[in-house]
């Protein structure tokens, strides 16, 4: 039976909690984290027409990108819209859980699919908000066990470097310990100090590595107690962030691409700022409402920025700085949708049983155009 918590399990190896920001609300929303699920829909809102489609189609789970419960509540009032989409979700036996900044930031998530719909080449992150952190693993092992705990540790994913895997460092030396009473030592005996020819292992870790690590290094070990040690490093590592910037495959005019703009994101309309003949070589874009970044994307060197919710003045002020805007809405952060499903149905043999998974068919788009 795969439950809540299997999906949420297998969904936060690549999405953490802990890459959202500190005002953001991500994770379960409305729901159980032991109840089965045999079929989760994929949406950037909760509204009350996306629970009505998921009641429909026997939706056990809805992942959304927006978070339904974003302020706190101070009470349920069933009348209210808000409160009137809690009563049904919880009448009909559907979780929620939201995935929102940190799905931004995530290599692969949001803004790098946006990316990819823009056409996009060489592209980094815009504004880095989480950088890998990485720790020196160091454990200490008999010669006996020295190939099967290299081995483990390797296959963990420890001792990763560029492109190398399985790097690890080796130093002999005497290790000494005496068993006390309620021991089983693997070597010597009870009250005898001990000595023996041990190997000392050192490897590189990411530190979201450690707990699967040190577990697998544990099993590989033949001592009752293994003895290790974590030492923080200042290497550098990869980084995430919102919004991408990258470079088009060729320089066109603002207007040409614009029409570019439309098609891959479909839409039949968007706002744009800058002279319709300025050639655009560089472009950053940023999910969502983003217009707090203007001044990173000029700066980072972007001949346009592509976000939402854009406003009169910031608007002016980019005109004149130089940098062309476009704004195609809010809602096209919907191309989640897809990457997420694709991700569910790339990993299903990670669950316990397998589920279904289908996406939202409603826009929630609130605008309309004519």
């Amino acid at each position: 039976m795969t439950t809540v918590k299997d999906v949420i399990r297998l969904f936060e190896k690549w999405v953490p909690k802990h890459y959202a920001e500190s005002w953001d609300n991500v994770g379960l929303q409305v729901g159980d984290k032991n109840q089965k699920v045999n079929k989760l829909m994929v949406t950037l809102d909760v509204i009350d027409a996306v629970v009505d489609e998921a009641i429909e189609n026997n939706v056990d789970l809805i992942i959304a990108h927006h978070p339904l419960l974003f302020k706190g509540l101070k009470n349920i009032d069933f009348q209210d819209p808000k409160g009137r989409v809690v009563k049904k979700l919880i009448q009909h036996n559907i979780s929620v859980y939201a995935a929102h900044t940190n799905l931004d930031v995530v290599n692969g998530g949001v803004n790098d699919l946006l990316a990819e719909r823009l056409e996009l080449t060489m592209t980094k992150v815009l504004v880095p908000t989480v950088e890998e952190q990485f720790l020196k693993f160091i454990v200490y092992v008999p010669q006996t066990h020295l190939n099967d705990l290299v081995d483990a540790l390797g296959d963990a994913g420890a001792g990763y470097i560029g492109n190398y895997s399985h790097c690890t460092f080796r130093t002999t030396g005497t290790g000494a310990f005496k068993p006390l009473e309620g021991t089983n030592p693997f070597l010597g005996r009870q009250g005898e100090i001990e000595e023996t020819i041990e190997y000392k292992v050192e490897t590189i870790i990411k530190k979201t590595q450690l707990s699967s690590v040190i577990q697998v290094a544990e099993k590989a070990h033949p001592y009752e107690e293994m003895a290790y040690d974590l030492v923080p490093l200042a290497n550098k590592g990869k980084q995430e962030g919102l919004g991408r910037i990258g470079k088009l495959p060729q320089p066109m005019k603002l207007s040409e691409y614009a029409e570019v703009v439309k098609r891959n994101l479909n839409i039949s309309t968007l706002r744009y700022i800058g002279d319709q003949d300025q050639m655009i070589k560089k472009v950053a874009v940023l999910g969502g409402s983003g217009k707090g970044f203007i001044d990173i994307a000029r700066n980072a060197g972007a001949d346009l920025y592509i976000t939402g919710d854009l406003t009169f003045h910031e608007a002016q002020d980019a005109e004149e700085a130089g940098l062309c805007l476009i704004d195609p809405g809010h809602h096209v952060e919907e191309v989640m949708k897809e990457g997420v499903k694709d991700y569910f149905l790339t990993n299903l043999d990670a669950l316990p049983e397998k589920i279904e998974v289908d996406i939202s068919r409603l826009s929630t788009d609130p605008f309309h155009y004519q």
